[in-house]
C-alpha cells in the first residue's frame, strides 16, 4: 500500500518538459517570438529564440501535467512586432501548436490545445504568405 501510494504521489508531482522545434524559416535574420497558454487562454510566458540554420529550438521545462497551446512568430527585423501589411496579412512566418491553421485570421483556441503527460517534442512548420 506505502508503494502504491508512493506512485501515485509522484505522478501528481511530474514535470515535464515540452521542446518546440521551429523548423523551414525563411531566413536565420531576427528571432522567433512565442507565446506559451494554458488551457484557459492564460499566457504563461513568453520566449525570444535565437535561429540558426533556418530552425529555433525551445525547451519548456518543469510543466505540469495538462492541455496548453502556443503561438509564434518569425520577428525577421527584430522589431518585437508581428509586421503585417495595410491590408493585414502578415509580412513574417507565424505558427501556432499542432500546426493548427484558420481560413481567414487565426485558428480556433481549441486547435492550438494539446495534452502534456510525458516529455514531447512538437515539430512545427511556419507560414509564410
Amino acid at each position: 500500500m506505502t508503494l502504491v501510494l508512493l506512485l501515485i504521489h509522484g505522478t501528481l508531482q511530474a514535470q515535464f518538459t515540452l521542446t518546440i522545434e521551429v523548423k523551414d524559416l525563411r531566413s536565420n535574420a531576427g528571432q522567433l517570438l512565442l507565446q506559451f497558454f494554458d488551457e484557459n487562454h492564460n499566457n504563461l510566458k513568453g520566449v525570444i529564440a535565437s535561429i540558426e540554420d533556418n530552425k529555433s529550438i525551445i525547451e519548456i521545462k518543469d510543466l505540469k501535467p495538462g492541455k496548453y497551446a502556443f503561438r509564434y512568430f518569425h520577428d525577421e527585423n527584430s522589431n518585437d512586432e508581428f509586421d503585417v501589411n495595410w491590408m493585414g496579412i502578415p509580412k513574417e512566418g507565424f505558427g501556432f501548436s499542432n500546426n493548427a491553421t484558420g481560413v481567414f485570421g487565426s485558428p480556433a483556441f481549441d486547435k492550438w490545445l494539446f495534452e502534456l503527460r510525458e516529455n514531447i517534442q512538437m515539430i512545427c512548420n511556419p507560414r509564410y504568405l
